[in-house]
């Protein structure tokens, strides 16, 4: 509830679904104070003006793109509005984006080599985010490979593609220059794939703007040599939340608030790692003739998932151990489970209020 929902500032400064709270510490902030150099680069999405620009918010150097989407990977532009930018400088590089940014992070890396201090880099890509406009010469390697692909498929996988290599070449910086020993590395993802994109979420239901598993599962893959056993998994339910606390354990840190997220790294380590069940809240508020301004919502507590996926339609209620794909809705049949859950998220809702966070009134 610090920062609202969804990513908080949409296209213009005075477009918002929340506002990120001015006593909230966020994580570059923290590891800045602990003796890191932060960094991020690619999308920031938090605030398009100050104090909520990325260098003001804790970042010692930012070099990307302060708004949410593109409207043009090559062009760089939101509703003819350059969000480019180096640190508090607008700047116009010529190139795809899911490019720049990937090189911007090889050689930030690079120069992070002859720094004694150890850094923070947050690699924000917009890719695979619509508009799905992979390079040509991606898209030719995608439809040789499979002649019989659907075009709509074919762009996609050739723009995941495409910004795996540049994930791969960032991982090179890694390596080249010494670094990759005494990295930790996290690869995750905000939301399910977009089903209009022809994405693949696998077996379960639904995908991006879904409070179905579908939309809220996300891949997340973590490296750190010598520390976490090559190929290990895990089954434990986290949410990206967890990673700050984690990151901070790591650090030698305590989160300076009071969050709902918890560390996991006994379970990176695999050490002993029984947390107690907890209750976890999906939220999600767009304007438009889909969500109105209303808000749609999601709990899960232990096996129960109960959701909404329309502020117009009625809760469904699923039971995500014997039914994982969530194809058979129980809201009629297990009417006290259905209750007790309810109860909760409406007491949430009032906790947290029905809107995030709103930018402070001037006097």
């Amino acid at each position: 509830d610090y920062v609202g929902v969804p990513g908080v500032i949409r296209t213009h400064a005075d477009n918002n679904w929340g506002y990120l709270d001015p006593k909230a510490t966020l994580l570059p902030q923290q590891l800045k104070m602990a003796g890191y150099h932060t960094a991020l680069i690619g999308k920031w999405h938090l605030g398009l003006e100050s104090p909520n620009t990325p260098v003001e918010r804790g970042f010692d150097y930012f070099h990307g793109w302060l708004g949410d989407m593109m409207d043009d990977y090559w062009l760089h532009r939101r509703h003819d509005i350059n969000y480019m930018r180096l640190n508090g400088q607008e700047i116009d590089p010529e190139g795809h984006a899911t490019d720049l940014f990937s090189q911007w992070s090889a050689d930030y890396i690079r120069s992070q080599a002859h720094d004694n201090r150890p850094f923070f880099l947050y690699l924000a890509y917009n890719a695979p985010h619509f508009p799905v406009q992979p390079p040509g010469e991606w898209l030719d390697k995608v439809k040789a490979r499979e002649t019989n692909i659907d075009d709509t498929r074919a762009k996609l996988v050739a723009f995941i593609e495409h910004m795996d290599d540049g994930i791969g070449q960032v991982l090179a910086a890694l390596k080249e220059s010494g670094q990759y020993e005494n990295t930790i590395i996290i690869f995750s993802s905000d939301n399910g794939g977009h089903m209009p994109s022809k994405a693949n979420n696998g077996p379960t239901r639904d995908g991006k703007q879904s409070m179905y598993e579908g939309g809220l599962r996300v891949p997340t893959a973590i490296s750190w040599p010598g520390k976490i056993k090559p190929r290990s998994t895990s089954d434990q339910v986290l949410l990206s939340m967890d990673l700050y606390p984690t990151l901070l354990e790591i650090a030698g840190q305590k989160p300076a608030n009071e969050i709902e997220g918890r560390s996991f790294l006994p379970e990176l380590l695999q050490q002993n790692f029984h947390p107690e069940d907890r209750e976890l809240y999906f939220t999600r508020r767009e304007g438009g003739t889909r969500y109105g301004g209303q808000a749609i919502y999601a709990l899960r507590m232990g096996d129960w998932k109960l959701l909404q996926n329309s502020p117009y339609e009625p809760y469904e209620l699923y039971n995500l151990a014997t039914d994982p794909l969530e194809k058979n809705n129980l809201i009629d049949k297990e009417v006290e489970k259905y209750q007790e859950l309810n109860r909760s998220l409406m007491l949430h809702i009032q906790k947290a209020g029905e809107v995030p966070w709103q930018k402070p009134e001037k006097n």
